[in-house]
C-alpha cells in the first residue's frame, strides 16, 4: 500500500478482523464444551446457557434470560419449554404483572448443573495457565468497557436524532428509503 492509499480500500482480512475473530472463536469455544456435556446429559448449548443464568440469578424472565444469553426470545422460550419437559425448570406468574412468567431452576435442574459444572471448570482449565487467562479476561473486560461506551453513544445519537425528527418519525439527518 502506498503512502497516499487509503486504508480503507484494502481488502478486509478476514483473520486479522477483531470482530470476525471473536465470534468465530467463541462459536468454536461453545461447541467445544458442549461436547463435554451434549451426550453425556442430553443438553443444547442454548439449554445450558439458560441453566447456568438460571443457577446464577433466579427466578428471570424470557426477557432477562434472552438478555443474558445473547438467545432471541422464541430461542429462549423453546428451550425453556424443553428444560421443562424434562422437569429442569418450572415457571410461574410474576406477581407485579401476569403476562410474565418467572422461570427458575428446579431441584432436578439444580442437580444437573451441579454435575455439569466439573465438566466446564476442566474445559476452562485446558484454556490456559492462570496468567494466560487473567490476561484474556483483561482484555475482554477492555473490550466490553469499551463496546458498552459505543453503544451509550449510539443510544445518545439515537436520542438526538429523534429529538431532529422532521414531525412524521424521521429524522433529517437520515437517508430517506432507497438511499444507503
Amino acid at each position: 500500500m502506498g503512502k497516499d492509499a487509503d486504508p480503507m480500500d484494502e481488502p478486509l482480512d478476514l483473520d486479522g478482523f477483531l470482530p470476525y475473530r471473536l465470534a468465530v472463536l467463541a462459536a468454536r469455544t461453545s461447541r467445544m464444551l458442549a461436547a463435554a456435556y451434549q451426550a453425556r446429559f442430553d443438553i443444547s448449548i442454548h439449554e445450558w446457557r439458560i441453566i447456568a443464568h438460571l443457577a446464577q440469578a433466579s427466578p428471570v424472565t424470557v426477557r432477562d434470560l434472552a438478555a443474558r444469553t445473547d438467545l432471541d426470545r422464541p430461542a429462549v422460550s423453546r428451550a425453556v419449554d424443553r428444560l421443562r419437559l424434562r422437569g429442569l425448570v418450572e415457571k410461574a406468574p410474576v406477581s407485579t404483572d401476569r403476562r410474565l412468567v418467572a422461570i427458575a431452576l428446579t431441584g432436578e435442574g439444580q442437580a444437573l448443573y451441579g454435575r455439569i459444572v466439573p465438566l466446564a471448570r476442566a474445559f476452562e482449565a485446558r484454556l490456559g495457565d492462570a496468567d494466560a487467562q487473567a490476561a484474556l479476561m483483561a482484555g475482554l473486560d477492555a473490550l466490553d468497557t469499551e463496546l458498552d461506551a459505543m453503544e451509550a453513544a449510539a443510544r445518545a445519537a439515537g436520542d438526538r436524532n429523534a429529538d431532529q425528527s422532521d414531525g412524521d418519525g424521521s429524522s433529517a439527518n437520515q437517508p430517506q428509503s432507497g438511499q444507503p
